[in-house]
Parts: C-alpha cells; structure tokens; sequence
C-alpha cells in the first residue's frame, strides 16, 4: 500500500480545521450566548431560556441539556465505531461515513443559535435540546472515521508524530477562528441586532468548515493507502474489548481529565476577560491567538521531546503547565487587577499582563496535550491490533471522542453551575452572571482536573506498549535473515574462511578434519575442489541430495539447527600425522562409495 506524502497528511489535517471550527463554537458561544451577562443583555441581548439553577438549586436548565445530550452520545460513539470498523463500503470504511456527516454537521451548528421564540419559551428548551443532540451525532460521525485513519494513515511513528503535528495545528486554528465573533459580531450589531450579528458569523464559519472537512474525502483515496480487514465483532464484543485493554483505560481516564481542564479554560477564557480582569472582551481573540501562534512556534521540537524522553512524561508535563496557568487566573480573582480589586482588594497589575502570563505559560503545555494524546491512542489501537489480530481503530478512536465529549459536557456542567456562585443578582432572574468568586472556585477546580490527569497516566505503563510494536515485525526480519545466511555461494565466501560457513563455526568444524567434510554442502565444497570433482559427484555425497542443493531451495531455520547439533554431536578426531600438511581434501571418483582420500 501506498504511504502518504508530508503533502497529503496536511491535506488530511484540513479536515480537522473544519470540524475543530465548530467544536470551537459550541464551546465559545453556546453558553455566551444562551447565558448572557447583563451588559450583554443592555446591548440588546436576548434571553431564550430560564436562566439560573433552578434544578434542584444546583443545576442550570442549560447544564441540564448539555448532560442529557452525552447520554445520548455515549450511545452513537460505539455504534458510530462499529459501524465504521465493519464497514465493507468500496471506498473504505473511513471517508464515506464523513462525507455524509460534514453537511449535516455544518448546518446543524448554525441552526442550534436559532431558537424560534425571541423570548423565554419551553419551545426553545426543545429547540435547543434537539439540535444539541443531532450535533454531537454527526459530530461522532465525521470524527469516529476521521480520527480512526489517524493510526491507519500513520504507517510509522514518525508519520503519526507528524499528522498529529498537523491536525494540533489546524485544531488550534481552528479554535481560533472560532473566536473571530468576539471581532467581527461587533460591528454587525449595529446593523443586523445582537444575535444576528453573531448568527452571520457562525454562517461564514460553518461554511468554511464544510469546505475544509470535504476536501480530504475527495483528495484522498482511502483505498490507495489503508488495506485493513473489516471487523466481524458486533458493538457490543468490540466495545468490551476495547475497555478490556489496561493500557486504554489508564488513558481514557487522563484524557477526560484534559478535556474537561482544556474546556474550561475555552469556556472560561470570555468570563476571566470580563468578569475577573475587567477589560474588554477582544481581548478574548488576541489572547487566544497568541496563545496558539507561541504554542506553533513549540510544535517542530515535540517530535524530537518525544524521542528523548517519551510521550507519557510530556504529557504530564503539559497538565502540570496547564495547571499552572489556572493558577494564574485564580490569583486573578484572589488578589485583584489595576482595574477590578478582586477577593482581597489588594490588585495593582493591569489584567492585560494577567492575560498574557497565562497565555505564554500555557502555549508549550498545549502543544505538548494538543499532539501527543492522539498518538498514543493510535499506538495503543496498533498493539492492541497486534495482540487480538483484529482492526478496531474505529472503536478506540470512538471511545477516545467519547472521552472528549464527556470531559466537554462536565466542563460546561461545571462552569455554568459554578460561575454564578456569589453572584449579587437574584440566582432566579434573567439578569444573572458570572462572578468573581464564581470564576475563582472554577480555576480552582481546574487546577485539581490537570493535576489528577497527570496522576492517572502515570499509571499508564508506555513501555509495554511501544514493546508491543516494535516486536511486530521482528519474527519476519529474524526468518528473512537466517534464510538468506546459507545462500552464499563458494564465490562469496572463500573456502578457507571457516567463519562464512552458513551451518557451522570454525570450532565446529575445521577444514583439515576429514571426518567432518561429508557434512558440508556443494556450495561449502573450496573452488579448487568444485574443478576436480566430477558432475556424479553431488550424488554420491552422503549427506546431501540434488534436490537438496541450496541454489534450488532454501533449507529452513529449523534444518539449519538440525545440522549444526548433528555436527557438534559428532566426535571429532585429531589428525593423523600424515595428513598435517596435506593442503587440503579431495574427493575422487575411483570409489562406488563415495569415500575420501588424500
């Protein structure tokens, strides 16, 4: 099979960049914009939903949604995979399932800002609730495939380092360009209104994503470079497999403890702008974008980190910084800004600095968690493959999302009910915001996530893995290499260099014992003696056939040995004086029984 160019692995990285586009505006602006402060609301923002937590006084409405749709979710991962990994589709088992899903995907996004009623209504719930969920579905349909061709595409380490490198890249693009309606919705407002303003934003950018994940299915021909047996093992056989393996589940559980500390900061990035350092909201969008740009500038030295030191301790290196940088914008909020005097009151730095000390210590962090996660799903799939000889990519790629979307769903559970905690607004009203006691107890719990991620995959035992793969062609090599040892041939290896000989060593089997020399094959026989010895020759030879004559076939590993413990079983004389300056043996003809002389 082919093995994709550095070119088609960017193109493949495209695909990322779309539906990271909207991943990204979900996580930005589905609370933003169901859950508007009360400045937004002065600007003409509309509230479409009870706000407050008025479920069991604990728990938003939207909250509530959100965790109701990953139930659903955690249903159509597996299926998706199954589906996906049994798939005998001509094309592959990949590419079609994305092409149906992109459209679908990109319109769905726009459509879940749309709530019918322009006031708060029980419609809109089940607007909201609806789309939620069809988005997380074909979301599992075009990632699921796509992340699968990940370890199917990466034919070796260093290629799966690459496309990692490259999809991280487009995914924080991606994620950037998700935050371009803090900009550009600002200067629609006046014209087209609060919520269209931002619903013409997401419009553009759900249509370049659509684009963006299309193009890798028609530029990419599966077929070309993936030749895998479908799975025959139904969702259910396959799903349990995949949570059987050790090594998996140790991963599972620190990625939904990234996920759920990588969301926050996404989701909480607006609130720590607005609400804890007091200073416009833009500067959600330049922070962010710088953030992404010094975590690029980190991304060519990840592959040659992971050489040195393995992915696992990088990994816990990025949770550690990324904790670090809560702990940033938790002090925030403790000890206060030039412009908002925080917990304590004792605040005298401008909030930018604030800003740009989180972005700066959290770039290297996120190019560490933004790369190297999907290699070692795509590397603990292959060994699993390698061990089961089965091809369930599909399946850990599908509980890897699962993962992704359960620690996104608890994120935004989290937030929405913490952030409001202390607010000075009745818990009940449409005015209601976050605070900034609310925002520190969030940085707070951010930190414990990142850092119990890192405890949990110190658990996670790399070495056995990596093992795994590395001994997957070795048998192979090993054979190929004893087969080709004993097909020299006299011209190769000359007849007084014992050490060449392919079946014994020079203590087992010295060229001046006579005794020995019906052991040795035509090829063995010195030059000189080949000219000598008449054609009838390889026939009488006691120990050797025509037939078995290497030029004709190969002897085996096990034929090899044979010979070699035959030979070293056999008692080996002392040479009579007679024959101490012989030069050498040679066969003549002059006996039916094939005997030696001098």
């Amino acid at each position: 099979m082919k093995r994709l160019t550095k070119r088609q692995m960017r193109v493949f990285a495209v695909g990322q960049l779309g539906w990271s586009m909207l991943s990204g505006i979900i996580s930005a602006w589905f609370v933003t914009f169901y859950l508007p402060t009360q400045s937004d609301i002065e600007g003409g923002a509309q509230q479409y939903i009870v706000p407050g937590l008025v479920i069991g006084g604990f728990l938003t409405i939207l909250g509530l949604i959100t965790a109701l749709s990953r139930v659903f979710d955690a249903v159509t991962d597996p299926l998706i995979a199954s589906m996906s990994d049994r798939s005998k589709n001509k094309r592959g088992r990949r590419i079609p399932f994305m092409q149906k899903a992109a459209i679908p995907l990109s319109a769905v996004t726009v459509l879940l800002f749309c709530a019918p009623v322009e006031a708060i209504s029980s419609t809109n719930i089940i607007w909201i609730s609806v789309f939620i969920v069809l988005f997380y579905l074909f979301m599992t349909m075009y990632c699921t495939p796509y992340n699968a061709l990940i370890s199917e595409f990466g034919k070796t380490q260093d290629d799966r380092m690459y496309i990692s490198t490259a999809i991280s890249l487009t995914f924080f693009a991606g994620t950037m360009l998700a935050y371009t309606p803090f900009v550009f919705a600002g200067m629609l407002r006046e014209a087209y209104g609060f919520a269209w303003s931002y619903r013409i934003c997401f419009i553009v950018l759900a249509v370049i994503a659509c684009i963006c994940m299309m193009i890798p299915t028609f530029a990419l021909k599966e077929k070309e470079f993936v030749d895998t047996k479908p799975s025959e093992t139904n969702m259910f056989k396959s799903l349990g497999a995949t949570f059987r393996n050790g090594s998996f589940r140790t991963f599972v559980g620190s990625d939904i403890m990234y996920w759920v500390g990588l969301t926050l900061f996404q989701t909480g990035l607006p609130f720590f702008v607005k609400v804890s350092m007091k200073i416009d909201e833009s500067f959600t969008m330049y922070f962010l974008g710088g953030m992404t740009v010094l975590s690029a500038c980190f991304y060519p030295i990840v592959s040659g980190l992971v050489k040195k030191f393995g992915k696992k301790k990088l990994v816990i290196t990025g949770f550690l910084g990324l904790a670090l940088a809560y702990v940033i914008a938790t002090l925030i909020g403790i000890l206060g800004t030039a412009e908002n005097p925080g917990l304590l009151g004792i605040g005298s730095v401008p909030g930018v600095y604030f800003g740009i000390a989180i972005c700066v210590i959290a770039a290297f962090p996120m190019a560490l968690l933004g790369i190297i996660p999907q290699s070692i799903v795509a590397d603990v799939a292959e060994a699993d493959g390698i061990v089961t000889g089965e091809n369930r990519e599909g399946m850990f790629f599908a509980a890897r999302t699962f993962a992704m979307k359960f620690g996104q769903s608890l994120a935004m559970l989290i937030f929405t009910s913490l952030a409001i905690i202390g607010t000075t607004q009745n818990t009940n009203s449409n005015d209601i915001t976050a605070s900034v006691l609310g925002m520190t107890i969030v940085g707070v719990v951010a930190v414990v996530f990142c850092v119990l991620g890192a405890i949990i995959l110190g658990f996670y035992n790399e070495k056995k893995v990596m093992a795994t793969i590395d001994t997957k062609n070795s048998p192979m090599e090993e054979a190929s290499s004893n087969e080709e040892a004993p097909a020299e041939t006299a011209e190769e290896a000359p007849a007084e260099t014992a050490e060449e000989a392919p079946a014994e060593t020079a203590e087992e089997a010295p060229v001046e014992t006579a005794e020995e020399a019906p052991v040795e094959t035509a090829e063995e026989v010195p030059v000189e003696t080949a000219e000598e010895a008449p054609v009838e020759t390889a026939e009488e030879a006691p120990v050797e056939t025509a037939e078995e004559a290497p030029t004709e076939e190969q002897p085996t590993v096990e034929e090899i040995e044979q010979e070699v413990m035959a030979i070293t079983e056999e008692p080996v004389e002392e040479p009579r004086e007679d024959e101490e300056d012989s030069g050498r043996i040679l066969k003549f003809p002059d006996d039916e029984e094939g005997e030696l002389k001098k």
